[in-house]
């Protein structure tokens, strides 16, 4: 009996697919991302833009002169 439970645990207890699951996670995360960013005429360039300015003016307001 602990012979069958050694052969379970080492078949589904291992962490062979776990860098392929994070690679997919990253992309994952990539993706979203680069879509959140597209704004509204559907650029990248033009949502990095975007999201540039208003975090520097966002700063620019909070942070004292």
């Amino acid at each position: 009996m602990l012979s069958y439970l050694n052969h379970f645990k080492m078949r589904y207890l291992n962490e062979k697919g776990q860098g392929m699951v994070e690679y997919a996670v990253i992309v994952a995360v990539v993706v979203v991302i680069g879509i959140a960013l597209t704004g509204e005429n559907g650029t990248l360039s033009k949502g990095i833009t975007d999201l540039y300015t208003a975090v520097f003016a966002k700063a620019n307001t909070i942070i004292p002169k």
